[in-house]
């Protein structure tokens, strides 16, 4: 099914519309809160624009700061799960990435790790979506334009599709490597990061 998101009816949402939707939906969750990440490079945050910058440090300070910054939460409690998809070598931007779910830590988040070649058999022709899923409330595939910033979404609410893409979801999560171990494996050993732009 996550293989065929793209061909699903969706109401297309624009950046802005995609967060006014996006709000009143997350305060509905009723279940886990899914991300599946799968594009090896974004733009639009401003410590990973100080990393583009040339300023390692700086970037790495604006990550540590924003840890304490207030975040809008629903009244309860629910579990939070990423699927980051890795290609190699990895990218500035995973790797910086990395750092930011690392420093969030795992009460913050459950992160797995997979390997791009982890998934190369569902990928016919086309990569995995990214998607964000709010239990069984709504499904959003996230969309990006061609320089990688964040351009909207298509929202999906068919509850059968939802479902069988939990399902698969889950499957790719238990396949995958926590982050710390990787990010200390993989990641710290590495020199910070650089942009060519």
């Amino acid at each position: 099914m996550l293989e065929r998101i793209h061909e699903i009816p969706a109401a297309v949402l624009s950046a802005d519309e995609y967060l006014d939707d996006f709000w009143p939906n997350f305060h509905q969750l009723d279940g886990v809160f899914w991300k599946l990440e799968r594009l090896q490079s974004f733009r639009g945050e401003p410590s990973w624009a100080a990393m583009v910058e040339g300023d390692w440090d700086r970037s790495l300070k604006l990550v540590d700061d924003g840890r304490g910054a207030p975040r809008e939460r629903p009244a309860k409690r629910f579990p939070r799960r990423r699927i980051r998809i890795v290609e190699q070598p990895v990218t500035s931007y995973v790797r910086w990435e990395a750092h930011l779910l690392a420093l969030r830590g795992e009460a913050a988040e459950q992160v797995r790790v997979l390997d791009a070649g982890e998934v190369a058999e569902i990928e016919v022709g086309r990569r995995l979506p990214e998607l964000v899923v709010l239990g069984t409330v709504a499904m959003y595939e996230v969309t990006y334009d061609e320089t990688g910033a964040h351009s909207g979404a298509r929202r999906i609410d068919d509850r059968e599709v939802i479902e069988a893409c939990q399902g698969e979801l889950d499957k790719l999560f238990q396949r995958g490597e926590e982050l710390r171990p990787y990010y200390e494996r993989e990641i710290m050993p590495l020199p910070a990061p650089t942009v060519t732009v």
